[in-house]
């Protein structure tokens, strides 16, 4: 099977979807179709034995529609031919134009802006339009028409009516009953209701290109020999590179500090307020900004593949995967524009034939419900929506890999969590020092730190971090000597000390009952226990575990607030570990030592009770438990491929509190898809009962339509400035 990308000249929303699905998707050796509606892409998967690319791209073309390729073509906005950038805008203005003038010619030939205004029923009434005026009514049907004559005619001989079917038959009618004015008008108005269709995909599409403007196109490379500065292109910077970024720069590329100190804001990739030391050593990403030091970065990954380059594909590729509400639409559209042609057709019939009706009158009112029929409102109404919606969340750190995700956000009931790395950090950390004797809990952790200076045991390094954090300049230990696998000894300002576990102590023998008590208290907690003493008596205590991440039980309080109603911890740590976190983190129930496939029994278990389940976890070790679930959440995905991949939702920054945002923002999105679908049927009802009772006017519907259309944009574009909530 071969791939082909294809730029869609036309392709604005689900109908025109729905008409390449069948005219394209039914030809014989074409596999499948994506579509991009945002970026007018379509994405055709063929058996090249029995079609080839010219053969689709032919297929397209018999729809009214124009294909290119997409890898041949710049897809910036700016790049497009003129034409194709100003025809609609172009054509429309001309209809308008057009129209005024017509209008103008009408008033001056009547010498009276009633009969202006009445002009239109001339047919009917024994009126009869100057020449003037018809030919420029006719210049605005023929302008404003200039797109869509093209869809209607495809759609005739394809014998299935859309949109574009209904606004030529209603403009034809209208002409065809003298309605020249209101032929026009119909004409213009639908023109500009496509204009800003078109507007509103661009204004979407243009905030997907944000996000690439977040990454710098060059970058200050540093010559290896002599340390020279040379700008280059980010896609030139060769992996191993070295690159100097200045204080308030965007960092171009992917690295590792090579040099230099300084704070980056990382809030464009992960959403983060506080900006973030990075020091040698450290990951830096593109698009971050960087503080007031000076790095140099060694550059990890080319510039197409960057942490920012992966988010900003998958969001493009997450427009493919359409929400419920975006495919309800799609079916709805797909039997109620025939159903409405059909109630058109026995409006016009039905009451001339068995009530008498006039026929004028009755195939006005035909003309009436098929403009106010056409379903532009409501097919626009959800993709501004649900791509407005993802690209905030990935503004905010939350990448979301389509719209059925994003949707299913909002109606979680259910939240499964892994313990470590997500309400833990997933590392050990020092959480209580005992002061034993006549020792201070500062002297206990001064000691403890020198005497492990030197260790690279992760429990050693958690004693330094607490000691660095405490300010605790601690020296280095002499006559350092390490009992494998107890502990160590070493003399500290003149006396020996030992540190080292509960079996060390043991083995030293000044383990006294009080001492005892301490300790089986904090393993019962699940915490390891480091001892330390000297020749005479036990020093103090060291109690380290796991630590809960900060903000963590505020975050799942704030989850229950959202209304999830049940969040359940999955470890494979001890009882008691997991106890003490759940008691901690205020989940409602917690699971202890569990396997993969436990966790997988528990989300299974957590589905039949509840329907919509979330799991979060690591991308990798928890993705069985993951993939079952109703979608996976990967913590701290930025940098990490496999969590990237591996999730539904990735959280780009280690930052819980993004949960609870995500739930609100999915849930605002789908009332704002909520609110569009409902205004634009509810607007459409109205004017089929004012149609039926001759109160509605063909300018009357197709404006009402246009300004559902403009409503229903411009509510679902209030998501892209959606980034608190």
């Amino acid at each position: 099977m071969n791939t082909l990308n294809l730029h869609v000249t036309g392709l604005d929303c689900a109908e025109e979807v729905a008409i390449l699905k069948d005219e394209v998707g039914s030809r014989p050796g074409v596999a499948d179709l994506d579509f991009d509606v945002i970026n007018a892409r379509m994405t055709v998967t063929f058996d090249p034995e029995r079609i080839d690319a010219d053969d689709v791209i032919q297929a397209v073309s018999a729809t009214g529609m124009k294909a290119t390729r997409w890898d041949s073509r710049e897809r910036l906005e700016e790049t497009l031919p003129f034409w194709q950038r100003n025809g609609r805008l172009i054509m429309a203005s001309a209809s308008g134009a057009f129209l005024i003038l017509g209008f103008m010619s009408h008033w001056i030939a009547h010498q009276s802006f009633v009969d202006a205004l009445t002009a239109g029923h001339g047919t009917a009434g024994g009126h009869v339009f100057p020449l003037s005026s018809m030919l420029l009514y006719l210049g605005a049907i023929v302008t404003g028409a200039w797109y869509v004559a093209p869809k209607a005619l495809a759609a005739a001989r394809r014998l299935r009516p859309d949109m574009n079917l209904l606004m030529t038959v209603a403009v034809l009618g209208a002409a065809g009953i003298g309605e020249w004015f209101e032929a026009g008008t119909v004409a213009f108005l639908f023109a500009v209701a496509l204009l800003l269709e078109q507007w509103s995909l661009g204004r979407a599409r243009r905030a997907i290109k944000g996000l690439m403007d977040l990454s710098p196109v060059r970058a200050r490379v540093v010559n290896p020999e002599t340390g020279a500065l040379a700008e280059s292109a980010v896609e030139d910077v060769a992996t191993g590179a070295t690159i100097r970024v200045h204080p308030g720069d965007k960092i171009p590329l992917d690295g590792k500090v090579l040099r230099g100190e300084s704070r980056v804001n990382q809030a464009p990739i992960t959403g983060e307020s506080v900006p973030v030391s990075k020091k040698p050593g450290d990951e830096a990403y593109a698009g971050t900004i960087n503080g007031d030091g000076s790095l140099e970065i060694e550059v990890t990954r080319p510039a197409n593949d960057t942490t920012l380059a992966r988010i900003i594909h998958l969001v493009q590729e997450a427009q493919s995967r359409r929400a419920p509400s975006e495919q309800w639409v799609e079916k709805f559209a797909r039997y109620y524009t025939p159903v409405m042609m059909m109630l058109a057709l026995a409006i016009v019939l039905v009451p001339p034939l068995i009530l008498s009706g006039n026929w004028a009158d009755w195939l006005y009112r035909g003309l009436v419900l098929l403009v106010i029929a056409c379903p532009c409102a409501l097919v626009i109404s959800t993709p501004v929506s649900i791509v407005s919606g993802l690209t905030t969340a990935a503004r905010a750190g939350v990448l979301v890999k389509g719209g059925v995700y994003l949707e299913a956000a909002g109606r979680l009931r259910a939240l499964a969590v892994d313990k470590t790395g997500t309400l833990t950090y997933g590392h050990p950390e020092v959480q209580t020092v005992i002061a034993l004797k006549d020792h201070t809990e500062r002297g206990v952790l001064e000691t403890a730190a020198s005497l492990e200076a030197d260790s690279e045991h992760p429990l050693a390094r958690a004693i330094r971090r607490k000691a660095q954090k405490e300010n605790i300049q601690a020296s280095r230990a002499e006559d350092f000597r390490a009992v494998k696998g107890k502990g160590a000894e070493a003399t500290y300002e003149g006396r020996r000390f030992w540190i080292g576990s509960h079996r060390f102590m043991e083995e030293k023998r000044e383990e006294s009952p009080q001492v005892h008590e301490k300790v089986g208290a904090l393993e019962d907690a699940g915490h390891s226990v480091v001892a330390l003493g000297d020749d005479d008596h036990v020093c103090g205590l060291i109690s380290i575990a796991d630590g809960v991440r900060e903000g963590a039980r505020e975050a799942v309080e704030a989850i229950k607030e959202r209304g999830v109603e049940h969040v359940v911890m999955l470890t494979g740590d001890n009882e008691g570990t997991a106890r003490a976190v759940a008691a901690a983190t205020s989940v409602d129930e917690y699971r202890a030592e569990l396997l993969p496939e436990d966790k997988l029994k528990a989300v299974e278990d957590l589905l039949g009770r509840y329907g919509a389940v979330a799991m979060v976890g690591d991308g990798v070790n928890d993705a069985p438990a993951m993939a079952r679930a109703s979608f996976g959440i990967a913590m701290g995905a930025m940098g990490t491929d496999a969590a990237i991949e591996t999730a539904d939702v990735a959280l780009m920054a280690d930052d819980l509190s993004r949960l609870p945002w995500l739930i609100g923002h999915s849930r605002r999105t789908l009332a704002i898809v909520k609110q569009n679908i409902g205004f634009a049927l509810g607007v459409k009802a109205v004017f089929v009962v004012l149609t039926l009772f001759g109160a509605a006017s063909l300018w009357m519907a197709i404006a009402a339509d246009m300004g559902a259309s403009l409503l229903v944009i411009f509510n679902g574009l209030r998501l892209l400035h959606s980034t608190e909530s």
